[in-house]
Order: C-alpha cells, then structure tokens, then sequence
C-alpha cells in the first residue's frame, strides 16, 4: 500500500545526516531539531502555534484535554472514521455523538452535525478523511452559533487547503479551535516511528496544550493541572524536518496517481455501474492519503480477494462504523440515521496510493480491477 523504503532512497542522504547529528549530539529529547521542525511546520500551517506529541491520539487527547470539558459533555463525531477521534471521548469520560457522512467525500457536513446537537453539545470533530477537507465555513458558522469548540482531525489531510467563500485559503487544521495531525510513518508527512502535532491560532489555548503535553507543568516540578507525557522525540524530529521541505511535492505526486487511477477507471465504467471513484469537491484540494473506491452490487469483498490472488494489495477503511463497534455501544448517543456509513464500511476499498507509485504499476491494478468485471 506504500512504499517507504523507495522514498526514504530519494532522500537517504540528507536524512541519515540530520538522524547522525542527533546521535552525535545526544540530545534525545527536546533536541534542537524539534525547536527547528515546530518552527518551521509552524510556517508552512501559515503561522499557527504548534505544540508537537507523541501521537495522533495523543494529539486528539490533549486537545480535548485543553478544553476542561466536564465528564457527561457530548462531542460530535462522525460514524465512519478512525477509531481514535471517538477514542479519546470516551477516555475523557465524554460522550460520543455519532452523526453520519456524506456517501461520496465520507466527510461529515453541517446538515449531518445539526442531527446529533443536544443541550449537553460541547465540541465536534470533523475529520477530514482520506486527504480532504470538510466543508469547514458552514461547519464553524454553525459552532459560533451554538457554542462549540471545534477540533479537526487532520490526520489524513496535512498539506490540503481549503478555499472559503470570500476567496481566502486556509490550510486543514488551523480553521478550528484546535486542529490535530500525526506523523504516523505511512502518513503524507510520516516519521520513522510515532509523532504528532497540535495547532491553533489562540496563544493561550496553545500554551495550556504545550503545558498538559508536558505533565501539567510550565515550570518544571510545579505542576498546575492534570497532563500526560506526551512528546516528538529528537530522532523523529530529524526526519521530520527533511520530509516537510517535500511535502507538497509528495502530496502533488499522490493526487497525480489519484488522477490517472480515476481517468482510467471512469473511462472502463463511465455510468458508475461497477465502482465509484473518489468526489473531489471544488473547495478543497485533495492530498489523496488514500484513494478509496466504492464497489457497488455487494462486490467489495470478492474484489478485494481478486486482487488479492493477482498481488494486489488492498485494504478496506473501515470495515464496521463506530456505532457498530463494541467498545462504544455503551457509551454513545448515536445522532439520526447512521445508513451512509454503514452503507460506505460495506462497500469501501481503498488501492494502493504513495509517493512512489509508477504508471507501469498502475496500469498493472487498473487492469486487475477492470478484469474482475469483465
């Protein structure tokens, strides 16, 4: 589904050269790279203050954290997604409110949001799945009205923009309150390990983030709330640091693939009889964390194992919606009419799509696909 190694040997040199000066250096933790790359992710987010964290959940966490909700608080959250945006509600004592998707971005919408609001509404977490944003203006428009904190997830999305409608552009993760993202190593920016960030335009909220992160302290050993331990150690810092100087050329090189995948595939099943292809939407771009197909006719799983005996690999993000999920059935206050993302864990599946994808191998899945048909 990826392949690390083939970009790692694009920028094998200046890579091992930052990982080297850190072990020469010793500085294993809050070394000078992780000042560096917090500066500059800072620049390339558009000057929002970020507090970099151990990992994505930890990032959701700590913002959630940030916040001082009250154990019994709702926050919104969409049904299909990853696990770890209801996760982290759960752990904090809150209560998930799952709301459905739109069937062809899988994004949450405003209309979707406004299903699952209560009076104990605090917060909601839009996710902007598979590499695109959630239509944000409507999303925070909404919030300002009643109230709500709003922390993306932008795990899958680093590097996306969206566009609002006086014209202006803000990068995925620093619309909201508080925006969340991780490092994850087959992620658009990924380490070689675990990692993540924490952004926002409020210097208060950013240093309330930095001090949780950190124990609860801003002093050390004088600890003035309840934190975690949560940081971006040196290592992963260095690599970090390289890899963003590339990533809006690895972001371009994903849509490229994404494009050639949707041009082929439409011309094979132009009336979408067999497949749907991804919906790109016209205020957002689209950085393709993955390329996620819909199969239609209860064909899903017999493609995935035919592609599968030709080798090629597949995957299906997410097989089971978060309200189907045993961990949460106890905890959630399901929102109106879940079918969209119940009906998207049935038919999703998700091709190969990374940096290093060539058109030779390509041509290779299409095929493979388009045979399963014949």
């Amino acid at each position: 589904m990826v392949d690390l190694k083939g970009q790692y040997l694009k920028i094998k040199e200046d890579v091992d050269k930052s990982i080297q000066a850190v072990i020469d250096s010793s500085a294993f933790i809050n070394g000078p790279a992780v000042k560096t790359f917090t500066e500059q992710l800072s620049k390339y987010m558009g000057g929002c203050h970020v507090v970099t964290c151990g990992n994505g959940t930890d990032a959701l966490q700590i913002a959630l954290m940030a916040l001082d909700l009250k154990p019994g608080d709702e926050v919104i959250v969409p049904a299909f997604t990853y696990v770890a945006s209801a996760e982290v509600i759960g752990l904090l004592g809150l209560t998930p409110v799952m709301v459905d998707v739109d069937p062809r971005t899988f994004n949450v919408t405003v209309e979707n949001i406004k299903k699952g609001l209560s009076n104990k509404t605090k917060a909601i977490i839009p996710v902007h799945l598979f590499g695109q944003s959630c239509d944000m203006e409507p999303i925070l428009e909404f919030a300002k009205k009643n109230g709500l904190y709003v922390i993306e997830d932008n795990a899958q999305a680093i590097g996306a923009e969206y566009t609002f409608s006086d014209g202006h552009r803000a990068k995925t993760g620093t619309m909201g309150t508080i925006g969340c993202t991780s490092f994850f190593p087959s992620k658009n920016l990924g380490c070689y390990g675990d990692g993540g960030a924490i952004f926002t335009n409020d210097e208060k909220l950013g240093e309330r983030v930095r001090m949780i992160a950190n124990h609860g302290q801003e002093v050390k050993y004088h600890h003035k709330v309840i934190g975690c331990n949560s940081r971006l150690d040196t290592l992963q810092a260095a690599v970090l640091e390289i890899k963003l100087r590339h990533l809006d050329e690895y972001c371009q090189a994903r849509y490229s693939a994404a494009a050639y995948y949707s041009e082929r595939l439409k011309t094979f099943d132009p009336k979408e009889e067999h497949i749907l292809t991804p919906h790109e939407v016209s205020n957002s771009t689209h950085v393709y964390h993955q390329y996620t197909l819909r199969v239609n006719d209860g064909k899903r799983d017999a493609l995935k194992q035919y592609l599968a005996d030709h080798g090629v690999p597949s995957m299906i993000y997410y097989p089971l919606p978060l309200q189907e999920q045993e961990a949460f059935m106890s905890i959630t206050r399901a929102g109106e009419g879940l079918d969209n993302a119940r009906e998207c864990a049935h038919t999703v599946l998700s091709l190969p799509i990374h940096t290093e994808l060539t058109k030779e191998v390509q041509d290779y899945i299409i095929e493979q696909v388009i045979n399963f048909f014949k």
